[in-house]
């Protein structure tokens, strides 16, 4: 009897053990589940800071132990906190405490603009409701309360706190906020006249969206006015929110068509009159896609021509009313005004960043062959190298009285650093971020140069965000160390992440990241994933983490692969990045499928096995690579892609491939709908219909050509959801479930 127990407990025991192994490789490994429907892999991330006494503090937004918002100040020297705006101060009369959104502060500190209520137009919450709290009165009080709720948007103080200046229904205003009086300073905006804002391709392309901007001295606001009158209007249809079908109008200027004309005007705040500025040219034929302040009495205006390869900056004094040509750049192919970067942000103010007392601002250009920092004196538009070397700067953050600091990455395009050089230009830049922060680095720095938000990451870590003094980048407080996060990715299996080069047939070296599966080995043969981008406006090959999705192929036994062919905004000099011009389409499919050949020369790959995916832009290369290269590609998954490249908006695709009048057959050469007839393996086509941005109209013609030429292929449409196909309960997860079962499917491997 004893002994039959004694065997039973055994038993039991290695039961129990097997169970546990059991569940010990459960939990080590991903699921769509656990990525998607729970908290488990939440990561947190730095709340949007304003630095206040000149860098000596700033302020955020925080939620208080009962969730509700409250503003909290922090000392940069030693991360001292106290309260700014508590929550009874941001509690209405009767009322219930305000969600912030953002915030600003008046010039003197002495009144805080609170925005809350918000509304989304197009990619921001822009629209929304302003309260004010003046702490000399200890008062909080609405503005614009007889407009609509959730109306208003970029409402500022004048410098002089008389009054606050906002948008509502595409008119400026300018209200007394002590006494509450309004004055509407424009009449005529209506949606085709728009003043003090910007259509949607001034938003989406040039990351314009705040159209106007008080004088130092309060006397005026200088403002935008475009007529999008002959913009033609372009219907999306939401078949799910009422019986009947309701068209979603929306003015887009699709490429060869003409854009809105633009103009800059000045108001006077006494007399509510506007004088317009005499930019010569065209009105339609060209853009002004920035305007700023440099003193009360002096501003500058930058103008790009249509086909966006002539940059003009003009300034203008209103007391004399002298327009002056003050700089000009011009390019074979385009000119960046913003540049698109791992270690940027890609929508945002195009406005100079002015220096020495704002008698020069500078300018990053590449007309040297290489991406450079130069200091333009306004008055004699002479021009000083700030960053001579060889190699790129990939963005510029800041500039004192003695140095301006900017992001490089000399040895390894993968990455980024913090830089800085003399504001005079006289010697080499230094580095200065430490040797033990490799990958991506970015950075927010104060406005006296003291301190900076240093944001960190690389292929094996989530960012990391910390308060460092410069130029010492001295740790002062971690802010955002995501203890939590980086302790449940330890319990997971990782797989390894690595970085390659190859070299393809044309002799063109491309940078790649390769993610392999668990417990690899060189002997056996995988299914490659090709994850793919591929235009100017992204790079993906990068020292960034590689996020849970990558870490749950690898761990389904997929390589997954990046790779930046040219014309993505790689440090590798202007060539690299401009040789796509008017080859958008051709050249980086070329190279993207050329470096691929090369890679699939590695044993360990499955040829029979090849899979490539991206979205938007990377949906467009997929498209070509599946189409022009049916012999490497098996597999294709394209997500919210341009199928023809004469569908998208002017201001992007002419940026990049010239005007259609003129060369109409590079857009029809690059478009993927062109080659569609050579579909041979299998292809996934996925598309929200609400995407404004890329058309769900690409979906549906790429849709009649396959038809028309036989070709067998999977679809999938995500009614009235954006270009990012994420709204509504459990779309992302639905929507990654797809794209992992059918490269599951189509590639034999097992669930």
């Amino acid at each position: 009897m004893k002994t039959k127990s004694t065997a039973l407990l055994v038993l039991l025991l290695l039961v129990s053990s097997l169970l546990l192994q059991g569940q010990e490789t459960e939990t080590s490994l991903l699921t769509l589940d656990r990525i998607f429907n729970s908290n488990e892999f939440r990561g947190e991330s730095q709340r949007p800071i304003s630095w206040v006494d000149n860098g000596n503090a700033f302020i955020t937004i925080e939620k208080n132990s009962e969730g509700v918002d409250e503003l909290v100040k922090y000392l940069s020297r030693d991360n001292t906190q106290s309260s700014f705006l508590s929550t009874e101060q941001l509690t209405p009369k009767n009322g219930k405490p305000l969600s912030v959104s953002d915030f600003s502060l008046s010039k003197d500190g002495s009144k805080v603009l609170i925005f809350t209520n918000t509304s989304r137009v197009w990619r921001s919450n822009t629209k929304g409701d302003y309260w004010v709290y003046d702490f000399d009165t200890n008062r909080l009080s609405q503005i614009g309360k007889e407009l609509p709720s959730s109306s208003l948007m970029f409402a500022k103080f004048s410098d002089d706190n008389t009054f606050v200046g906002y948008v509502s229904g595409f008119n400026l205003y300018k209200e007394d906020f002590k006494s509450g009086e309004m004055t509407q300073l424009t009449e005529d905006g209506d949606g085709n006249i728009i003043n003090g804002t910007f259509d949607w391709v001034y938003e989406e392309e040039f990351g314009a969206r705040d159209g106007f901007s008080w004088s130092p001295d309060a006397q005026q606001i200088a403002y935008w006015q475009l007529d999008a009158s002959e913009i033609k209007t372009f219907y999306m249809i939401n078949n799910t929110d009422s019986v009947y079908s309701e068209p979603v109008p929306l003015q887009y200027p699709k490429v060869g068509y003409d854009p809105s004309s633009a103009k800059v005007g000045l108001v006077d705040a006494r007399n509510d009159k506007t004088k317009w500025i005499p930019v010569p040219g065209d009105a339609v034929q060209h853009y002004i896609p920035a305007m700023q302040w440099v003193d009360e009495d002096l501003l500058l205006i930058q103008q790009l021509n249509r086909k966006q390869n002539i940059l003009n900056i003009f300034t203008y004094r209103p007391s004399s009313e002298e327009l002056k040509k003050v700089y000009i750049e011009t390019e074979d192919t385009w000119v960046d005004l913003s540049y698109p970067d791992i270690s940027s942000n890609q929508w945002g103010s195009n406005s100079l960043l002015l220096v020495d007392g704002n008698s020069a601002f500078i300018r990053m250009t590449e007309t040297d062959g290489l991406r450079h920092l130069y200091k333009v004196d306004i008055a004699s538009g002479k021009k000083t190298l700030l960053t001579p070397g060889d190699y790129d700067v990939a963005a510029f953050y800041a500039a004192t009285d003695k140095e301006v600091y900017f992001s490089a990455s000399p040895e390894n395009p993968t990455q980024r650093y913090l830089y800085s050089a003399k504001i005079n230009g006289k010697g080499k830049a230094k580095r200065i971020t430490p040797e033990t922060f490799g990958g991506v680095n970015t950075y927010q720095i104060s406005p006296n140069g003291k301190y900076a938000i240093h944001h960190h990451t690389d292929v094996a870590s989530p960012k990391t965000t910390r308060l460092v003094s410069l130029p010492d980048h001295k740790i002062l407080t971690e802010l955002v160390d995501n203890t939590e996060l980086n302790s449940k990715l330890k319990t997971l299996e990782l797989p390894k992440t690595e970085f390659f080069s190859v070299t393809t047939a044309d002799g063109i070296d491309i940078d790649g990241r390769m993610t392999k599966p668990l417990d690899f080995d060189a002997s056996k043969k995988y299914p490659v994933l090709f994850h793919v981008y591929g235009e100017p406006w992204g790079q993906v090959a990068t020292d960034t983490w590689v996020g849970l999705y990558e870490i749950f192929l690898a761990q389904k036994g997929f390589v997954v692969i990046n790779m930046d062919n040219r014309g993505t905004p790689s440090l590798k000099g202007s060539e690299w990045r401009k040789s796509i011009y008017r080859k958008v389409g051709v050249l980086n499919s070329r190279d993207q499928a050329q470096a691929a050949e090369e890679v699939l020369k590695w044993e360990y790959l499955d040829k029979e096995r090849v899979s490539v995916w991206g979205w938007s832009g990377g949906g467009s290369m997929t498209l070509n690579l599946m189409f022009r290269y049916p012999e490497i590609y098996k597999t294709g998954m394209a997500v919210a892609a341009v199928a023809n490249q004469l569908f998208y908006d002017n201001v992007y695709q002419e940026r990049y491939m010239g005007l259609p009048q003129e060369n109409k057959e590079d857009f029809v050469e690059g478009s993927p709908v062109t080659y569609a007839k050579n579909l041979e393996g299998d292809l996934l086509v996925v598309h929200g219909t609400g995407d404004d941005n890329v058309h769900y109209q690409n979906m549906e013609y790429l849709v009649n050509e396959l038809i028309r030429q036989n070709k067998k292929f999977t679809m999938m449409a995500y009614p009235n959801r954006s270009h990012g196909i994420y709204e509504g309960e459990n779309t992302s997860r639905h929507l990654y479930t797809l794209l992992t079962d059918y490269l599951m499917e189509h590639n034999g491997m097992e669930e």
